[in-house]
């Protein structure tokens, strides 16, 4: 049964999740209620909702004030639990007889027809899940060494292709697929990263369809102190990282767990190896490019074998003082 004649009506929230970001907010949610409106017809009702993870609830101002400026319906959630995960499950939580949810970061900007173009591509395939590109473009051009690396550019895939894993930055959710299955963001990711990869790979297990939209693309706003080789770096290690965790989570036994540490270990190992002759060939060809893949390679590489001996590398740890505040 295609997801449009389930019901007469297909309701779509558009859902971003901030923590301290105002001024990328206050740029996105305008694009936002543009696709809300853009899309609306007479069997989609679209409105949005926006997840602050600020333990302060800092955003609030900010969405009442867009609320009452806006015929679309805004919703404000606040989630001071701190990680990614708790806010991306309070938007699970918050759906209600939703029937879609879609994901956007909130240094993100959605191209013209975004929605309408993931839509298109769910109601085609009646998948659990549609995912799009993310581009980036740099507030500071990055140094030559993050771009010879080219650490920004992502994978691209024809559209209608299936995928098996994949983030949220730009993802479409079919929600009685996902309630069906009683899929949720593991905590342990919140602060770590990773907890979308894990739930993606969950679903794709459990037989849920994930299908690539090609066109419906978003534009990541990276700021300067993020086109650094410092943060590249970490960022590599931290996905290898995930990577692994993710992969010992979704076994069922302590003899899988052995078997899954032992192969990711062999491939932490392999990977390593390669990432040593490429970055030694860009050394003696004097190649930057070879140079700086082969030390991302060597850094998932490392996050890969710590993952799988139990270290996990938490990139979005925040200050005690932070965490521990509260508005409630």
């Amino acid at each position: 049964m295609s997801p449009s004649s389930r019901r007469d009506l297909l309701r779509v929230r558009l859902a971003v999740l901030t923590y301290q970001r105002p001024l990328d907010l206050a740029a996105a949610l305008p694009l936002l209620l543009q696709q809300a409106l853009g899309a609306s017809q007479a069997d989609l009702q679209v409105d949005l909702l926006v997840v602050d993870n600020d333990p302060a609830a800092s955003a609030r101002a900010l969405v009442t004030r867009v609320a009452r400026q806006t015929e679309v319906a805004v919703h404000y959630e606040h989630e001071p639990t701190p990680g990614i995960a708790a806010a991306r499950n309070r938007a699970l939580d918050a759906a209600g007889d939703v029937d879609v949810l879609v994901f956007i970061d909130d240094d993100e900007r959605p191209s013209p027809q975004w929605l309408s173009l993931l839509l298109q591509t769910y109601r085609r395939h009646s998948s659990a899940a549609v995912i799009g590109p993310v581009v980036s473009e740099f507030t500071v051009e990055p140094g030559a060494w993050v771009t010879a690396g080219r650490f920004f550019v992502r994978l691209r895939r024809p559209t209608g292709t299936a995928v098996s894993v994949a983030a949220t930055n730009n993802q479409l959710l079919d929600l009685h697929q996902v309630r069906a299955l009683g899929l949720r963001f593991d905590a342990e990711f919140g602060l770590s990263g990773g907890s979308d990869t894990l739930f993606t790979r969950a679903l794709h297990r459990h037989g849920g369809q994930l299908i690539w939209c090609d066109e419906a693309v978003v534009t990541d706003v990276v700021p300067p102190d993020r086109a650094t080789p410092s943060w590249v770096m970490k960022r590599a290690l931290r996905s290898g990282n995930s990577w692994s965790r993710a992969s010992l989570a979704l076994t069922d036994s302590a003899r899988a767990r052995l078997v899954v540490r032992l192969l990711l270990t062999g491939g932490g190992l392999l990977r390593l190896a390669g990432a040593a002759v490429r970055f030694g060939a860009g050394v003696l060809t004097r190649s930057l490019a070879l140079r700086a893949r082969g030390a991302r390679t060597l850094a998932r590489s490392l996050g890969m074998l710590a993952g799988a001996w139990g270290y996990v590398y938490s990139e979005y740890r925040r200050p005690v003082a932070s965490a521990q505040t509260s508005s409630r």
